[in-house]
Formats: C-alpha cells, sequence, structure tokens
C-alpha cells in the first residue's frame, strides 16, 4: 500500500508542490514539527500526514483561516482522515462495520463518496459501506457522515460529525 496519510487536502490543478509547501508551513505553524505533505496521482490533490489528531488540525487550521487568511494562498479543502486501506469493497466494508459501532442507531447518518482513478461502482461501494450500519439514512442532515475518499489503489475513511467537521478555506475566508 502506498504511504499512510491522515490529511487530504485540495488545491487547484498544476499548484500541487505549492500546495505542498504551504500544508507542511501551516502545520509547522500549528505545532506539528514532524507533519509531512505529498503530491497524490491526483490533480488538485495533495497527502498529508500529521502527528496531531486530524480532526484538531481541522479545527486549528480553521481558526488559522480566519485570523490571518492571507496564509492560505492555495490550499482550497482539508479533508481528516481516520483510516486507510488498500481499495476493494471488502476492505471499505470493514471499516464501515467498524465505524457502526460509533454510530448510536437513533442518530441518522449519510455516506458521501468521492472516487477517482477507481472503476468500482458508485453504487456498489456506497451499498457496501451502509450495509453493516444499523441506522436511519438522512441524506440531507445527518447527524454523522462516513467519508469515503477513494485514490486510485488507497482509500481514506472518516466518521464526521458534521461537514464542518472538514476545512473549506474559501467559506471560512468569505463567511468568518
Amino acid at each position: 500500500m502506498s504511504q499512510a496519510f491522515n490529511l487530504i487536502a485540495t488545491c487547484e490543478r498544476n499548484r500541487e508542490f505549492e500546495a505542498v509547501l504551504e500544508l507542511e508551513r501551516l502545520l509547522d505553524e500549528i505545532g506539528d514539527k514532524e507533519a509531512r505533505a505529498w503530491e497524490s496521482d491526483v490533480k488538485g490533490l495533495i497527502f498529508g500526514w500529521t502527528t496531531m489528531d486530524p480532526f484538531d488540525v481541522v479545527k486549528k487550521l480553521r481558526d488559522l483561516a480566519k485570523e490571518k487568511p492571507w496564509e492560505f494562498r492555495v490550499l482550497k479543502r482539508l479533508i481528516p482522515i481516520e483510516f486507510n486501506v488498500r481499495t476493494s469493497l471488502e476492505e471499505i466494508r470493514k471499516i464501515c462495520e467498524e465505524l457502526s459501532k460509533r454510530i448510536d442507531p437513533s442518530e441518522t447518518f449519510r455516506i458521501t463518496l468521492e472516487k477517482r482513478h477507481t472503476s468500482l461502482s458508485s453504487k456498489e461501494i456506497i451499498q457496501t459501506a451502509a450495509r453493516p450500519i444499523n441506522s436511519p439514512v438522512d441524506l440531507k442532515n445527518p447527524k454523522k457522515i462516513v467519508l469515503i475518499e477513494i485514490v486510485g489503489r488507497i482509500t481514506g475513511i472518516s466518521l464526521l460529525s458534521s461537514e464542518r467537521d472538514i476545512l473549506n478555506v474559501t467559506k471560512e475566508i468569505l463567511n468568518p
């Protein structure tokens, strides 16, 4: 499997090198001196590894974006990732089974899928991921979001409490 990551960041196409430098600088600024970032095989997408909790990183960088918006020149979105697996329906199912333990049966949920460089069917992925979760589906206003980010042969998966767990730099800067 490729190098493990716990952050995915998006940027404009062909600005990945600048995005890598920016993410490493920002992670250093919030206290992670050992963080790394690198380009993926997908234009406009980079990976990161932080020694900090990736959800805390998103919160700290959200605060920084409000405080010092000029520090964010290239990065568009920052997504926390909890699990890396080989891209396969079985691996995705196993992680979703694990995540289902953190979703109360009374809580609603949604699967959000972003896939790049894979021939797997979206419908099949979503059905496989949802199968072990015994909670009602709510596509518009879920209490939990199972986020599946497929990038070729590697998949990142997280359980989000809301869309605010993802940093959208433009929204934060324009709507402080």
